[in-house]
């Protein structure tokens, strides 16, 4: 009899055990952002000495420090001073600059674009195209045409406005939050030919599914993207 008590106590005590690891495991957003071929990036830390306004909750300064961004490698390139500017910018060294507030306005390297970080460099022939599917659906990069018929100011990817329509999030005025537009991956023209996709997933710590407090940690960035490397145009992850 006590044998079986014992046995009956441990069930009670592993099944409980078992379903709550395995519901922890199925509510895991970051589970369904990994396919074997692509590169995940989990909460990169933008500046988060930065402030929109004065200073306060462990900020340092207002105004937020630029980073670039190679996708090769991932490697995180600060610009701190004029001197960081001067060595970097108009370089092919790398592809994205994260700007502007919280480090949301996002460039690819591109030399034609006055307002482009890369402007006057060395990289002319970026482009994005915006499409308007899910990550996992866009298979193929656009033809060579469409890419050069691509505005150079579309290499700008940040607030979403009537003069900019490849954002990623919209800003609510009243909530001060940003919240990213579901469905929007960018194709990218890369410096060297090759063809990427890219989507911005969150720029809130953990990539929370949804955001209701002003002072969730921020800017920490989740995106994704694939670089085809064979130098075609298939961009299929799945």
């Amino acid at each position: 009899m006590e044998k079986l008590i014992r046995r009956y106590l441990w069930l009670f005590l592993v099944v409980p055990l078992t379903f709550t690891a395995c519901k922890k495991k199925e509510e895991n957003p970051s589970n369904t952002l990994e396919d074997g071929k692509s590169t995940v990036i989990y909460d990169l830390a933008g500046d988060t000495n930065g402030s929109v306004g004065d200073p306060g909750d462990g900020k340092t300064k207002i105004g937020f420090d630029v980073f670039l961004f190679r996708l090769a490698d991932q490697r995180q390139t600060w610009l701190r001073n004029a001197a960081d500017s001067a060595r970097w910018l108009q370089t092919a060294e790398w592809d994205l600059a994260f700007t502007g507030p919280y480090n949301s306005e996002i460039f690819l390297n591109n030399a034609s674009y006055s307002g482009n970080p890369g402007y006057a460099g060395t990289v002319t022939r970026t482009a994005v195209i915006l499409v308007k599917q899910a990550y996992e659906n866009v298979s193929t990069a656009p033809s060579d045409n469409e890419f050069d018929s691509a505005p150079v100011k579309h290499t700008k990817i940040g607030t979403y406005a009537n003069d900019n329509p490849n954002g990623w999030f919209t800003y609510d005025l009243t909530t001060h939050l940003m919240k990213r537009i579901t469905n929007n991956t960018y194709v990218l023209r890369l410096a060297d030919g090759k063809y990427a996709k890219l989507e911005i997933l969150s720029v809130y710590k953990g990539n929370p599914p949804v955001v209701t407090q002003l002072y969730w940690p921020a800017p920490y960035f989740t995106f994704r993207y694939f670089v085809q490397q064979d130098g075609s145009r298939n961009l299929n992850t799945k």
